[in-house]
C-alpha cells in the first residue's frame, strides 16, 4: 500500500539513518506518510509547510532541547500534534524530562520498535495503552 495524498502526516526527528528507514518504510507499508528530519530546524520547516498530526522524536538527536522544540511546534502548528518520544531505557532522567515536556507516550527505544506496527489510520500512531 502506498501513501495517499490525504494520509496522515507524521514527522520524525532522528539522525539515525537505519532507524529512519525502518520507521518510514513501516509507515509507507501502512499507507501513512512520515517525513524524516535530521534536525529541529528541518522538522519545524516541514511542520510549517504542512502541520503534522504526529511528531516522533528520537531523544538522542544531537542538540535537541525539548522545550524549544515544543515552543516552535506551537508557533507553527494551528493544532499541537501528538508528540511521541523514544530514547535509551537507561537514560531515565531524559525519558522523564520528555514526559514533563508533554510528550505522550515516552517509550524506551526497544518498546518503540515493538510498537512500530501500531501505526493505524488517522490516529497517525496508536500505542498500546499499557505503555503510556
Amino acid at each position: 500500500m502506498s501513501p495517499t495524498s490525504d494520509a496522515p502526516l507524521g514527522l520524525l526527528l532522528s539522525d539515525d539513518l537505519m532507524f529512519i528507514s525502518r520507521i518510514t518504510g513501516t509507515a509507507r507499508d501502512l499507507g501513512l506518510k512520515v517525513k524524516p528530519a535530521r534536525s529541529v530546524e528541518v522538522l519545524v520547516s516541514l511542520a510549517r509547510q504542512q502541520p503534522p498530526r504526529c511528531v516522533l522524536v528520537d531523544l538522542s538527536n544531537p542538540g535537541l532541547i525539548l522545550t524549544d522544540l515544543w515552543r516552535q511546534l506551537t508557533e507553527v502548528c494551528p493544532t499541537m500534534p501528538r508528540v511521541i518520544a523514544y530514547g535509551s531505557h537507561v537514560d531515565v532522567e531524559l525519558l522523564n524530562a520528555a514526559r514533563a515536556a508533554g510528550c505522550n507516550p515516552v517509550l524506551p527505544r526497544s518498546k518503540f520498535v515493538e510498537e512500530l506496527l501500531a501505526f493505524r489510520g488517522h490516529d497517525a500512531v496508536r500505542v498500546d495503552p499499557r505503555l503510556r
